[in-house]
């Protein structure tokens, strides 16, 4: 019993992988996962299809690594983080669909909550900034819009949860309503010093305490999947927001060291230590991990869209048939002529923090093709990410040395090559990239003693591709400088309801 499962619920789609003690996969499976978008700027998943399709990958995982679940010491289970789930305690039914991180329609409401003076309480007390991504104002509207929610809240008759918390309820049979402690910072309800629900912060925002998983820490014996899932009981050993298990996947366990996925969105971590950073450019502080009573931190930077902008070519303007397609068409240009792509489609994430900036193109000329396009929307990604290590550098005193990089659009070769030339320092691809399911899988290990220590892990960590800056500092600069004004036109497009 040395392989672990970890199951990766994303949100484009449920996958499960299977690693061996060497931390390289055996079998994995993957199927997508339906959008819902019944309003402009709202983003909504069905929770039952979360559920069935990642148990249904899990156990596709398991019979293509061939090792059979008796091989199989634990689950780590990884998410998608901030999207919210609500559900009844008695049947564990949903009592609606759950609200999608991206999802934008609490932005009114965290203006109201903001000329009250509630976002100083909840950056001094969760290290976060007042937004719609969170996780509390998605739950609040819940209460306030779903037919007897808030009363039935109240009488502890319903359960909040965020993507693992739902996945271990119904693995558990309804046994455990549990989160762990990276998921819980990502919720604007826990004090991010003690690693407990804050009681203020949920007066403030007017939070059933009845509703709240326990909070646990990364690592250890945190409950079992029961027999009838997976033939026999299996010890879940591991949960983590997606975020952080990349973090922990990528072997980043000293302090100054970051990585960047590139996922729907984008999202870079750089481990801060055992005390909280606090930024002057709102970058977000969270927890990194717990193993047993010993806290790690790290400082954040979200971007909304990453790779979903690809998706946005493929399936909104049809320019490509399959996202792997776009490296090609971004190559077959120099460059992007003049244009550029701000994929602000669900507002701006770190450092801008503007819920109300919208997408643009700018630049456009007769002579623009779907080739320039392409290239304009890596260059997006990059920029973005550019933006967000730049602050993240002079928040945490360090200067960066390397970036280590994983997700779907590391993959991409220009991508990361834009993306060094963008930061002037060697952008690094393990030869892991599933490192999201890898530190899921890292800390469910240690629970059972696969692996016996950080350093253990961190010898598993391996590089295949160095990416070395190719354009001197001045013309990175010169590049960034129009990113900004291109930048500036999407900002603050939509007006306040």
């Amino acid at each position: 019993m040395k392989h672990i499962l970890a199951l990766d619920q994303g949100t484009t789609s449920s996958r499960a992988i299977v690693f061996d003690p060497e931390g390289r996969i055996k079998g994995m499976a993957g199927q997508e996962l339906t959008q819902h978008y019944p309003r402009p700027g709202w983003v909504e998943h069905d929770p039952e299809e979360i559920w069935t399709s990642q148990l249904a990958t899990a156990r596709q995982a398991i019979e293509r690594s061939g090792v059979g679940i008796d091989a199989i010491a634990a689950i780590g289970i990884t998410n998608q983080r901030e999207t919210t789930v609500l559900w009844e305690r008695a049947t564990g039914r949903p009592v609606g669909r759950a609200i999608v991180w991206q999802d934008r329609r609490t932005s009114g409401m965290c203006d109201q909550l903001r000329r009250r003076g509630i976002d100083e309480l909840v950056q001094e007390r969760s290290g976060l900034v007042l937004d719609a991504y969170f996780s509390a104002t998605k739950l609040m509207w819940m209460l306030e819009h779903i037919e007897g929610a808030r009363q039935r809240a109240q009488a502890g008759e319903l359960c909040f949860g965020t993507v693992e918390s739902w996945l271990v309820w119904n693995l558990t049979g309804g046994a455990e309503h549990i989160t762990d402690i990276t998921n819980a910072s990502r919720t604007m309800l826990m004090h991010l010093e003690t690693g407990q629900w804050d009681e203020r912060l949920l007066d403030a925002l007017d939070i059933p305490a009845k509703l709240l998983p326990r909070i646990v820490p990364n690592s250890g014996e945190l409950a079992h999947a029961e027999t009838e899932h997976f033939g026999r009981r299996v010890l879940i050993g591991g949960l983590a927001g997606d975020q952080q298990a990349a973090l922990f996947g990528q072997a980043c366990f000293e302090p100054g060291l970051a990585k960047n996925t590139y996922g729907t969105g984008c999202f870079m971590l750089m481990q801060v230590g055992g005390q909280p950073a606090q930024s002057t450019h709102r970058l977000l502080s969270t927890q990194a991990w717990r193993l047993a009573d010993r806290s790690s931190y790290a400082l954040e930077g979200s971007v909304f869209i990453g790779g979903a902008v690809v998706q946005w070519l493929r399936d909104g303007l049809g320019l490509i048939r399959q996202a792997s397609e776009i490296e090609e068409l971004a190559s077959s240009v120099k460059d992007s002529e003049g244009v550029f792509l701000v994929p602000a489609f669900a507002g701006l994430g770190a450092p801008y923090w503007d819920q109300y900036a919208r997408g643009i193109i700018a630049g456009l000329t007769r002579g623009t093709t779907a080739a320039h396009l392409a290239r304009a929307a890596l260059d997006g990604i990059a920029f973005q990410v550019a933006d967000v290590l730049e602050v993240m550098s002079r928040d945490s005193g360090r200067a960066m040395t390397e970036l280590r990089v994983d997700g779907g659009a590391s993959a991409n070769n220009l991508l990361l090559q834009i993306q060094a030339d963008l930061l002037g320092v060697p952008v690094v691809r393990p030869e892991v990239t599933e490192t999201t399911a890898l530190g899921a899988a890292m800390f469910a290990g240690l629970a059972r003693g696969v692996w016996k220590d950080q350093a253990h892990l961190a010898s598993m960590w391996r590089k295949e591709r160095v990416f070395e800056p190719r354009i001197s500092r001045d013309e990175a600069a010169d590049r960034r400088a129009k990113w900004t004004r291109a930048l500036e036109r999407a900002m603050d497009w939509e007006q306040p309801d």
